[in-house]
């Protein structure tokens, strides 16, 4: 048995004890000192069918912690390992990262660097590796010089460390956010050179605007997505990889044809091990954990849940960690 956050259709979300299988092929067991608060795990909690496939589940899409048992048929991972687990299912159709043990598939594991601590590693997560696949699909199209490059949703967790991974690389950013007035301080500090309201993007505007940005990384989607593209540079690209405002793409062809204007698609869940393991050495040499710890909150287990909710409704900045091993864990 391990004590882990348990969600089912019949009661509400709570810190209870779960039993822990044992690995089977290919899967490790990993015992975790810490997890992160995402958009995902909101969806979880609210039993979103999108993302809960299981009932009962166990939130946390992230586990950072050490191996302590691995099935057969597993390779580059052995017992003692550190490591952090995104993707790969976790928190939608198995059990997931809130609880103190989890068997995760060996395939959605990257072993830590040796100077990257659990709680850092934790702090990036999914959404800061999603930040990075985001900024090495971007810098294969944009050079630096090209222009200012524009990150929308820059309050949330992805923007938040998409800003930091892009100014480290030399890029003009300009930061996105429903929350520009409160947190205009900490997108500066972050690197964003200037700051626009998200309402001057939400709705739809005409197919082609004027060409401002030289590349774009969106966690938006929806009508925020369709004029990004509308206002992009020739040559100039766009990833996305998130749809807090809608799944559905309101746009036209006109700036791929007349403006040869990329978009490219960011999947962090079924990336592969060698794209994995390159992002996340990116992150230990790009990623300041000063800038990120000024943007990172730590709670425990019970109050991971009530801050799931406020994740949905846009009311967190940043990322949060959710101690689960430490005194908060308990």
């Amino acid at each position: 048995m391990t004590r882990a956050v348990l969600v089912s259709s019949s009661a509400a979300p709570a810190v209870t004890e779960v039993d822990v299988p044992d690995p089977t092929e290919g899967e490790v067991l990993v015992d975790v000192t810490y997890s992160s608060v995402n958009y995902k795990d909101g969806l979880a909690l609210a039993r979103n069918p999108g993302v809960a496939r299981l009932d009962p589940l166990v939130p946390g899409i992230d586990a950072v912690g050490t191996v302590s048992a691995v099935g057969p048929g597993v390779h580059g991972v052995a017992i003692g390992d550190r490591v952090v687990c995104t993707g790969g299912g976790l928190g939608e159709n198995r059990y997931g990262g809130w609880a103190a043990h989890v068997v995760a598939p060996s395939a959605a594991l990257v072993v830590l660097p040796d100077d990257m601590d659990d709680s850092f590693a934790a702090a990036i997560g999914t959404a800061g590796f999603t930040a990075m696949l985001s900024v090495l699909a971007l810098e294969r199209f944009v050079d630096p010089a090209a222009g200012p490059v524009l990150v929308t949703g820059a309050s949330g967790g992805v923007g938040t460390v998409a800003i930091a991974l892009l100014t480290a690389r030399g890029y003009a950013v300009t930061a996105s956010s429903g929350r520009r007035a409160a947190n205009e301080a900490s997108l500066r500090a972050l690197g964003a050179v200037d700051l626009i309201d998200r309402d001057t993007l939400s709705e739809v505007g005409k197919p082609m605007q004027r060409a401002t940005w030289a590349g774009a990384v969106d966690s938006v989607g929806g009508g925020t997505l369709a004029n990004v593209l509308a206002s992009t540079q020739w040559g100039g690209a766009v990833t996305a990889c998130g749809l807090a405002q809608d799944s559905a793409l309101p746009t036209t062809v006109l700036p791929f044809i007349l403006r040869a204007v990329s978009l490219l698609g960011i999947d962090s869940v079924n990336a592969p091990q060698e794209l994995r393991q390159r992002a996340w050495q990116r992150l230990a040499t790009d990623l300041d954990p000063a800038l990120l710890a000024g943007v990172t909150r730590t709670v425990g287990l019970r109050d991971a849940i009530t801050v799931g909710a406020e994740v949905v409704a846009g009311a967190v900045h940043g990322r949060t960690v959710v101690d689960v091993a430490g005194s908060l864990g308990r």
